[in-house]
């Protein structure tokens, strides 16, 4: 009698009852509108899931009261619906936004829960937005296709593989708050039949995902918030995460990762006049400068203006100029022991190097340069005894040593913030927003949480940084964000909608073999991301190469040819396009940092069957011939090959280049840009 009873009890855990969703694959393409009618309409099963009052949604969900209404889509090729499931008991309301995009088999959706009631709630946990499976007809393996999260090291953005076996699973969890902290929110899991999902998850906190092969067919998939457990007052609503599945078919898994980044240009990326954006080609104004300087701390409006003078007089034209930190009041008090960092929190401009503002230099950089102007800001990590520590500390969460995290939880706080810092984009002229975040939050949002709301400061924090960025974009339409965090610590389905990583590490700046793994490991998922470029050489040069880039030349020193600066410019003006096309990895996805290696990857434009290969012998490899295989090609097609630095051409078929290239390079420490067409 024992046993039986443990046995009930563990059928009837809240955990184990959360049944999902089955969804049975076929090899046709998916029709978005019937799988969202499959998947939402009435009396059926939602993908999502979680626990109310102890209770798992899966067995009360479909006796809520349910509609479902089609809305005004945001793009053209895109339906939305808003399907709401009410408790009549309690009035808690579900509302899930979904929308489908039929050219490219991709469904995404985001929960809200409202209180309609006019007393507290029970306990809403384990949130899960997406809770299914999915069944394909062919038995084996499943692999999951995954990468690093950024901890600013050469392994950041690393392209992972795990091959499921029945009962195999795995958990993806960032850490402390940052939603690319250690693990990354974009994966692609190929089942047996040559087919698969790619998943984006959309949450710029704490997110959890587990992957599990539960038999020979099927594979599980949730995304959840991580620690949510609280319940609703009266009239309290909140959302959670956002997630993306892109089904996609084909012996290539290629096939899903590049169709998901032209889904992510054109459907899921900033647009400026319903265009997506290329994010520009960045000229730094010399950072660093002599210690006790750092960063830009140094920076005077006539040093600035000098320095634009100087790149026009080079002919370097970028196409926006970056001040990053170091610009306020205080930064350059050194015999205070003052610096950029611990003076986070007085976004003041500084009068005494910039008398009148940034406006000067920006007034500059606009009619003398026809190119925007792009300030660093960090506005959640408020440092003791600043300016705004000062004038509002109600709103300081208390951090661990000398740093507050400013409360973006709270909307009076929110707005404030807002306004503020979109008043000094306005009075300094400033274009592009730089936003950095150097704290780690997940601990600072549960020392807030009261006794049944855990996870709700997280979950309203991440609320109000939507709010606070959506306010910047609405208020300058023709505006960017460019999105640092310790530098690629957070990058989700969320922020890449309203901005991209401009600086997407902290890793050793300029070192060229973690700049290519980095461009490699992101590519597989993101076309939009850039790092900075501080040699001419070639191999370092193309090392920083990506469809936007941070040349941070030191124009006040011997050493360097501006003439040669100049060829970088130009070549990276002519690859660039390239970078928003397809993608093929070349090397595979095993330990690509080690320095004894080849690693190679190619570009390739369908439209017009063009592309480039680029490719790197690093300084301790020993081989001088590399083996490529091209993909995209037409097999029956003539490509010219041309070398780009030794201008040499040859001629291949389509089946060739697919069969096997051999790259060569005579030396370690160089590199190989081939264009074909």
């Amino acid at each position: 009698m024992k046993k039986t009873f443990i046995f009930i009890l563990l059928l009837l855990s809240p955990t184990l009852l959360l049944a999902q969703s089955v969804d049975k694959m076929n090899a046709r393409p998916i029709q978005v509108e019937k799988w969202i009618d499959n998947h939402f309409g009435k009396g059926k099963r939602p993908p999502f899931s979680f626990v109310y009052d102890g209770k798992p949604s899966s067995s009360f969900i479909t006796r809520w009261n349910h509609s479902i209404q089609k809305q005004k889509a945001a793009d053209e090729g895109q339906v939305s619906y808003l399907v709401s499931y009410a408790d009549p008991q309690t009035g808690l309301r579900v509302d899930c936004t979904v929308n489908g995009y039929a050219d490219y088999g991709a469904i995404d959706w985001v929960l809200r829960f409202t209180n309609t009631g006019t007393s507290n709630t029970p306990q809403i946990s384990q949130v899960r937005t997406a809770d299914l499976s999915l069944q394909y007809a062919q038995k084996g393996s499943f692999l999951l296709h995954y990468a690093s999260g950024s901890t600013a090291a050469r392994s950041d953005f690393a392209p992972r593989l795990k091959e499921f076996f029945s009962g195999d699973s795995l958990k993806m969890r960032p850490a402390g708050g940052r939603s690319s902290d250690t693990a990354f929110p974009f994966f692609n899991i190929e089942s047996p039949a040559s087919q698969g999902v790619l998943v984006a998850i959309g949450w710029s906190g704490t997110w959890n995902s587990v992957i599990r092969q539960t038999n020979e067919q099927t594979v599980s998939l949730t995304a959840a918030l991580d620690h949510f457990n609280s319940y609703l007052t009266a009239g309290e609503s909140i959302r959670g995460l956002s997630v993306c599945l892109l089904f996609w078919q084909g012996d290539d898994r290629m096939v899903g990762h590049n169709k998901f980044r032209r889904f992510m240009l054109n459907h899921h990326s900033r647009k400026i006049n319903g265009q997506p954006v290329y994010y520009p080609i960045f000229g730094g104004l010399n950072w660093g400068d002599p210690s006790p300087c750092n960063e830009y701390t140094c920076m005077t409006t006539e040093y600035a203006i000098a320095l634009i003078q100087r790149m026009k007089l080079f002919k370097l034209n970028p196409e926006a100029y970056w001040l990053d930190a170091g610009w306020y009041k205080g930064a350059a008090e050194y015999y205070d022991g003052k610096n950029w960092y611990n003076t986070a929190g007085n976004w003041l401009v500084d009068s005494t190097r910039f008398s009148t503002g940034l406006k000067p230099i920006s007034d500059y950089t606009h009619k003398a340069q026809n190119a925007d102007f792009m300030v660093w800001f960090e506005p959640e990590r408020v440092y003791k005894d600043t300016y705004w520590a000062q004038l509002h500390p109600e709103w300081m969460l208390r951090a661990d040593g000398d740093n507050y995290l400013f409360n973006l939880a709270d909307p009076e706080a929110c707005c404030w913030m807002s306004k503020t810092i979109g008043d000094l984009m306005e009075q300094n002229g400033i274009d592009i927003y730089r936003q950095d975040f150097n704290i780690a939050p997940e601990a600072i949002w549960k020392a807030q949480d009261k006794p049944g709301r855990q996870g709700i400061t997280e979950v309203k924090y991440i609320e109000g940084l939507y709010q606070f960025w959506d306010y910047l974009l609405q208020r300058f339409p023709h505006s960017l964000i460019d999105n640092c965090a310790s530098g690629g610590r957070r990058i989700d389905y969320e922020t890449m909608l309203r901005s991209a990583p401009m600086w997407r590490t902290d890793y050793r700046y300029g070192e060229p073999i973690g700049y290519q793994c980095h461009t490699y490991g992101l590519e597989f998922y993101l076309p939009q991301h850039a790092t900075g470029s501080y040699k001419v050489d070639r191999f370092d040069a193309r090392s920083s190469m990506g469809s936007a880039v941070v040349f941070n030349y030191k124009l006040t020193q011997q050493g360097q040819s501006y003439l040669e600066m100049q060829k970088c410019y130009e070549e990276f003006r002519e690859v660039r396009p390239y970078y928003y096309e397809d993608f093929y990895p070349l090397s595979g996805v095993g330990d690509l940092t080690k320095d004894d290696i080849w690693l190679a990857y190619q570009l390739h434009r369908p439209a017009d069957q063009s592309g480039y290969i680029v490719a790197f012998r690093r300084q301790d490899c020993p081989q001088r011939d590399y083996v490529v295989r091209l993909s995209g090609l037409d097999p029956e097609h003539v490509y010219t090959l041309k070398n780009k630095d030794s201008g040499a051409e040859i001629r291949k078929t389509g089946r060739q280049l697919s069969e096997g290239f051999t790259l060569t390079l005579d030396n370690p420490r160089t590199s190989l840009l081939i264009k074909y067409q």
